[in-house]
């Protein structure tokens, strides 16, 4: 399993890792198999960081915090992989 990147002066948050053998390599946190995508849909539902952690509950409240935050820094991205899933979820195109 990849570990997580600190580099320096690069946006990526150490918990956010992309493992091609993990949802095809969509960001995900380190050391589970939740995408950001998944913690995202549950922040937009709920607006509660509690929420999304008794959602999912493997994910602490810090690293929840630094998903969110990725999120704000690949907002176009991660809104495409939440699209494409609704679709294939939906079967609508």
């Amino acid at each position: 399993m990849p570990q997580p990147k600190k580099s320096k002066g690069q946006a990526t948050p150490s918990h956010i890792v992309r493992d091609p053998a993990i949802w095809g390599g969509e960001p995900s946190i380190h050391g589970t198999r939740v995408p950001v995508s998944s913690i995202v849909v549950e922040w937009q539902l709920s607006q509660d960081v509690e929420q999304v952690h008794r959602a999912f509950p493997r994910v602490d409240i810090p690293t929840i915090r630094e998903a969110l935050a990725y999120y704000e820094a690949h907002r176009e991205e991660i809104d495409g992989l939440i699209e494409e899933n609704e679709r294939g979820a939906y079967g609508t195109d």
